[in-house]
């Protein structure tokens, strides 16, 4: 059984450092030359995944705030909790207004990443 695990986890680290191959471009970025709002979350993600919380929030800020949004959201509704309720309006806000200004800020300072 150890030995299954030890595999498994083995694969899962080979993958992540290949994820790269398996991004999806931007089609925004592809269009108009220009990061979108979500231009970063992929690599974040894979980053985050590894286990770089400091290049995961340097390439996408948003990625925690979206992905607690999204897990609460989630589970809101397959539970069927209050999918109306303050904290997870709360949330979805916070979520966007991190979206909004790491996107301003990256449009200000022509962060390329």
């Amino acid at each position: 059984m150890l030995i299954a695990l030890n595999i498994y986890k083995i694969s899962a680290l080979l993958i992540l450092r290949r994820a790269d191959i398996f991004l999806l471009p931007c089609p925004f970025k592809y269009l108009f030359g220009l990061d979108c709002p979500g231009c970063g979350f992929q690599r974040s993600v894979v980053a985050l995944l590894s286990g770089d919380l400091t290049t995961s929030l340097e390439l996408y800020p948003a990625t925690i705030p979206f992905l607690v949004s999204l897990m609460a959201g989630l589970g809101a509704w397959l539970f069927k909790f209050n999918q109306e309720a303050k904290w997870l309006k709360a949330m979805y806000f916070f979520t966007g207004f991190v979206i909004v200004i790491s996107y301003i800020y990256k449009m200000l300072f022509q962060h390329v990443h």
